[in-house]
């Protein structure tokens, strides 16, 4: 984080938090997608909704947490929390589109790829995370 991303009231500015969580759901993306999968499709955000709960300052160390929580037809929900220690700042869900790459056309999520986003114990329990400070 840099001072850029600091507001007038000395907090993370909201918008630096959406930032933040589109780039905790690309990289989940990329964690579990197969090479001919990340080349066949490509994910956009259509909708975010986002709570704010506490503020964070320049100096902190924030942990962001995703994983995919819906899928339908072409959509999938990810819930992301951002955390100081144990406490939850940010609470947000977020709802992105598949976009067939070849023909830059909305299509279906497979089968098989939402299976496994959906099943794996690792999206299920704890997402992708990372960290951010």
């Amino acid at each position: 984080m840099t001072a850029d991303d600091i507001d007038r009231m000395g907090h993370v500015n909201n918008s630096v938090y959406l930032r933040w969580i589109e780039a905790v759901v690309h990289n989940h993306w990329r964690s579990l997608a197969t090479r001919s999968e990340f080349d066949a499709f490509v994910w956009f955000a259509v909708r975010h909704e986002i709570d704010y709960r506490r503020p964070a300052v320049i100096d902190d160390l924030l942990h962001l947490d995703t994983r995919i929580v819906e899928v339908r037809r072409a959509r999938a929900w990810y819930e992301t929390i951002v955390r100081r220690d144990d406490q939850v700042l940010v609470e947000a869900r977020s709802c992105w589109c598949c976009i067939d790459t070849a023909t830059n056309a909305l299509t279906v999520i497979p089968r098989d790829l939402a299976s496994r986003f959906l099943g794996s114990s690792a999206c299920a329990r704890t997402g992708s995370s990372g960290d951010i400070g």
